[in-house]
């Protein structure tokens, strides 16, 4: 009940700071004729002024003063008509006004009793934050550990638990500074590191940039089994055009694991990517294989050259008739860039950008990619 009579009092206050100016909009104001009328009797009174003076002549004086007297005539005669349109139009603007006005609030409380929840109790963050773990839900649970670790910023457990819960909610910025907290607090841990380096990555749109490397691989030193780091550090050779080196990773890396671990599906599923190469059907196109790679190694510079440029085109051209090819896009990017050929390399970021939207995931993640690379869209 109490919220209803503030609900009341608010809407009365607030009506009549719009209502009150609109009733006493027309006092104190005087009507154009009004004006008009003052206007011409200061002429008259001038007239006879200047008249006393001798400046005007008598018979002057008297056409000037017909004119006026004119003029007041038709004033007057108009006048009647001006005046019952403007106050009719005075009174149908009030009534506008006061029906909007009143309409406002009748329409809010109607929807307001239909779909709102007056009586829903208060729910004041202090008593969510109280509530037993068990009955509170993922975001309260955060909330709280934030509140404490805002208490308690050295507290490093604190930092190594939040961190892969925002890294499941895919906050991955809060993640990435969780997880550093954690590291300089509590000190390295294999599983620290990797998640840190998987934090970064995301961050990044999921490229394996230079510092999620140096996580992945500081992760290695303490635990070279750990599969989270292995899996990214050969994503990372697969995003740098070295696929026939990233297959070789998780092979390595599918051989080493248990059959019961979680990381075998994401690799199988790696290998099975990695195998498509068949542009015609939609697949992601390939650059040059290691065998070619190989081969132009045994050539002279200006052969090699030939035949890098020749591959990078085919490429190119392979990109044109699939242009949904997110990884052949990185590729040519990289390639350009390696070949020297800034300009080639912008006109590719920008076509791979034109191909998804500005806006999407994958716009977002080359332009992330081709900055590591030292590119921009723009010179």
């Amino acid at each position: 009940m109490l919220f209803w009579v503030i609900a009341a009092i608010l809407t009365l206050g607030a009506s009549l700071a719009v209502l009150l100016p609109l009733a006493g909009g027309a006092k104190g104001t005087s009507s154009s004729s009004d004006h008009d009328l003052e206007v011409y009797r200061d002429q008259l009174s001038e007239l006879d002024r200047d008249t006393a003076r001798g400046l005007i002549q008598p018979a002057e004086a008297e056409e000037a003063r017909a004119e006026i007297a004119r003029r007041i005539l038709r004033l007057n005669s108009a006048d009647p008509a001006g005046k019952a349109a403007a106050k009719q139009a005075l009174i149908t603007t009030r009534l506008v006004a006061t029906a909007a006005v009143l309409a406002v609030p009748l329409v809010s409380w109607g929807l307001y009793s239909q779909i709102g929840s007056p009586d829903l109790p208060s729910q004041p963050l202090s008593e969510r934050l109280a509530k037993n773990p068990a009955d509170s839900s993922v975001d309260e649970l955060v909330a709280r550990a934030e509140a404490h670790l805002a208490a308690n910023p050295s507290d490093g457990r604190g930092w190594d638990v939040l961190a892969p819960v925002y890294l499941r909610m895919q906050r991955f910025s809060d993640a990435v500074t969780a997880y550093r907290n954690a590291i300089r607090l509590d000190g390295d841990s294999a599983v620290r590191q990797a998640g840190l380096g998987e934090a970064i990555a995301n961050a990044a749109g999921g490229i394996v940039s230079a510092d999620a490397q140096d996580a992945f691989e500081a992760s290695l030193k303490l635990d070279p089994s750990n599969p989270k780091a292995s899996f990214y550090l050969a994503m990372a050779l697969a995003q740098e055009g070295r696929a026939s080196d990233a297959v070789a990773a998780w092979q390595t890396m599918l051989g080493k694991l248990p059959p019961d671990s979680p990381w075998r599906g994401a690799v199988e599923q790696a290998l099975a990517k990695s195998g498509n190469s068949s542009v015609a059907s939609g697949e992601p196109a390939k650059g040059p294989n290691a065998q070619e790679v190989d081969a132009a190694s045994s050539m002279s510079q200006t052969d090699r050259e030939a035949m890098i440029n020749t591959m990078v085109a085919g490429l190119d051209e392979k990109l044109r008739q699939n242009p949904r090819d997110a990884e052949g896009w990185m590729q040519l990017i990289r390639s350009y860039v390696v070949l020297g050929k800034a300009d080639e390399a912008r006109g590719a970021l920008s076509r791979s950008i034109a191909v998804f939207g500005a806006d999407s995931d994958e716009a977002r993640k080359f332009t992330t990619f081709a900055a590591s690379l030292g590119l921009t869209a723009t010179q």
